[in-house]
Formats: structure tokens, sequence, C-alpha cells
């Protein structure tokens, strides 16, 4: 019975010595950075990301926020971009403040009130930071961000010195720093950044001519699937960004008019003068699309370059191809019968030998869905169709 008090009272002392012990690697286990990246323009979803791990960080009571910066500037109100400057300035917690990453890193325009009111901030080597954002004493030097976090280690924020490393040092060798805390990067959510990504300049101009493009050829191509699906989401996704960026209405009206003006051509199969109309249209409504901002010339080249190689020549190529018959002429087509596959009034489309086809009738009266039709003309890749019962007939049926 004795042995049994013995063992009880000596487990109850090392539970005594050692709880404290575990308590305190816990707790040190436990000391953490927020970091998170804010790169490209500061728009709804940075904004909204910024203010969010503000209020995380004093949450789990993280020793500091780390924001990772790279901005040329900001596309939201003034009055939003003020919240999300009093939301760090009044933060329970120390707000540090890196502009760095690769190319040349920059903090401007709205970017530049995230640099005013940190606590610390690091520059790294080639940052551009307006020497009206930074107060004496604000800033450091720091390549990298973990240098950083390191060089954190004894900043006075709020009168409370900031612990982030410890000196190690052993015989024979240079001493170094090493970071005593954990950090935990934070990033938005999967639907965030998608729409983060098409809120730029270069993105939603891209989808917008994608859209447009791939909405004509399903037009022409007489049917509902695959490309009208892809045309409106493209569509949809740019209708988001330029929403949050500042455009011209004008100039996007005039990229509209562009593409439509190639598509008038299209059933010609050959380029006149509403070609020429909609090149124009469209390389002046893509200079000027963005007010304050532009897209890569890059990407206004190639995507100037290919509407117009595609509407031209690609898409009247593919659609000869995919309406066309190897066993059958285009002249041999005239007098065939076919159905109308939906109302002509006065286009619509027809099935003539198996295949759908755009058609237009000159009769004042349309030709009903159902109606037999027989082809009298064409004009480019356009059917002209009468109806069979009172129509005229070629001499060769």
């Amino acid at each position: 019975m004795s042995t049994r008090r013995l063992a009880t009272a000596l487990l109850a002392l090392g539970l005594a010595l050692t709880l404290p012990l575990v308590g305190k690697a816990s707790a040190a286990a436990s000391r953490h950075v927020d970091v998170i990246q804010v790169g490209g323009l500061i728009d709804p979803v940075n904004a909204d990301f910024i203010t969010r791990s503000v209020a995380k960080a004093e949450a789990d009571h993280a020793d500091a926020l780390v924001i990772q910066l790279d901005s040329r500037g900001g596309v939201v109100s003034d009055a939003r971009m003020d919240r999300v400057a009093l939301a760090l300035a009044h933060a329970t917690v120390p707000v540090a403040v890196w502009v760095g990453g690769s190319g040349h890193p920059r903090a401007t325009g709205q970017a530049a009130l995230i640099v005013e009111t940190a606590d610390v901030v690091g520059l790294a080597p080639k940052a551009r930071v307006p020497p009206t954002a930074l107060r004496p004493g604000q800033s450091l030097e720091a390549p990298t961000l973990g240098l950083f976090i390191v060089n954190l280690d004894g900043r006075v924020v709020a009168g409370k010195a900031l612990h982030t490393a410890r000196v190690l040092s052993a015989p024979g060798s240079t001493p170094r720093r090493e970071l005593t805390v954990t950090p935990v990067f934070g990033k938005p959510g999967l639907v965030a950044r998608l729409l983060h990504g098409v809120a730029s300049p270069s993105a939603s101009y891209l989808l917008l001519a994608a859209g447009l493009l791939l909405a004509v050829f399903e037009f022409y191509s007489a049917g509902i699937g695959l490309a009208a699906g892809t045309g409106a989401i493209c569509l949809v996704l740019s209708a988001y960004g330029l929403g949050v960026l500042p455009i011209r209405p004008w100039a996007l009206v005039l990229i509209v008019l562009g593409v439509l003006g190639y598509a008038v051509d299209v059933q010609a199969g050959a380029p006149r003068f509403w070609t020429v109309v909609g090149t124009i249209a469209f390389v002046i409504g893509s200079l000027r699309l963005f007010h304050g901002l532009q897209a890569s010339p890059l990407i206004l080249a190639a995507v100037v370059a290919g509407t117009a190689l595609f509407m031209v020549a690609g898409m009247p190529s593919m659609l000869r191809t995919r309406f066309s018959t190897p066993t059958i002429g285009r002249e041999a087509m005239i007098g065939e019968t076919g159905v109308a596959t939906g109302d002509v009034a006065p286009e619509g489309t027809v099935e003539v030998l198996g295949a759908p086809w755009r058609a237009r009738t000159n009769r004042s009266t349309p030709i009903l869905a159902g109606a037999v039709i027989r082809v009298v003309g064409i004009d480019g890749l356009l059917l002209e169709v009468e109806p069979e019962v009172g129509g005229a007939r070629d001499y060769r049926h």
C-alpha cells in the first residue's frame, strides 16, 4: 500500500514539474506572424483581403501582420481605400509591409497609402515607393522577405518590442540570427483569386475579344454548343473586370462595332468595306478602352492581329469546311431542296444536303420552321432560299 502511495506521489510531482515546461513550449510554438501577398491592382478583392487579414491576425494573436506588397495603384473608391488604411492604422497587432518581389516591385498610387499606415516598411533593392509615403526611421533595407521578418526583431511598435529572431553563435563561426516565430501564409479563396485575376486590363480585354469572336463564330455555325458556352463565360468574366476597372464606354462600343463590322463581311467570304471599318473601330477601341491604365502592348498587338486574321481568313475557311460536302460544289446546290430548321424572316437556318446553313429569303412573308425550301442562289456563305411551293425553279430541276 505504501509503495502505491509513493508511486502516486512521484507521478504527481513529475506532472507538477513538467506541465509548466509543456505550457511554455506550447506558447513558444504558437508564436507566429501572419504573412499575406498583395500584388497587382488594389481592387475590391485585395481590399477585402487586407481588412480580413487584419481581423484574423488580431483574433489569432499573431506577433505581427506582414504584407508583401507589389502594386502600381488601385481601382477602388477613395472611401473604400480609406477604410483599408483605417483598419491597418488601428490594428492591435503590428503591421509590417515589405515592398519586394521579382522584377521592379513598387507601391504607388493607392498602394502607397498602405505603406504610409504601416508600422515598419522593408524595401527590396529595386523597390519604388514615393518618398512622401515613408516616415523617418520607418523603413529598412531587406532584400528578401525572410530577412525582413528577421530584421523586425527589436523594433519597437506602440511601446512594445518585437521578438522575431535570436542570435546563434558557435566557437569559430560568425554569429547568425534565426527566426523564433513561424510565418503563417494566407491567401484569398479560389473564386476571389479568379476575380482578382480577371480584374486586370490585359485579362479583361483578352476575355472580351475572345467572347465576342466565339459569339460570332457560333452565330455563323448555325448552332448552340461549346463555342457559345465558352464565349458566354468569357463575356461574363470580362464584364466583371470591366466593371471594376476604369473604362471609356465609347471605346467599348467601338470594339463591339469592330467585331460586327468583320461579321458583316464573313458571309461574303472576302474582306470588303466593312472589314476596313471594323479594323479601324477595333484598333481605336482597343487602344482607348481603359482610362489611366493600359493592357500589355504584347496582348494588344496579339489580339488585334489575331482578330483580323481570324475574321478575314480563318473563320470563312472553317465555315466552308464545316458546311460543305466533298461530293458537290456550291453552284450545284442551286435548285436543291431542304427544310427550314427555324423561321427564315428574312434570315434564319436551313438544312440542305444534311448540313446546316445560314439562309435568307427575299419574300415579304417569312418561311416558317419545318417548311420545305429551295435554294435559288448563294451569296458567300449565305444561301438565298424560297418556299418550295410557289418558288422559282432552276431549269436543271
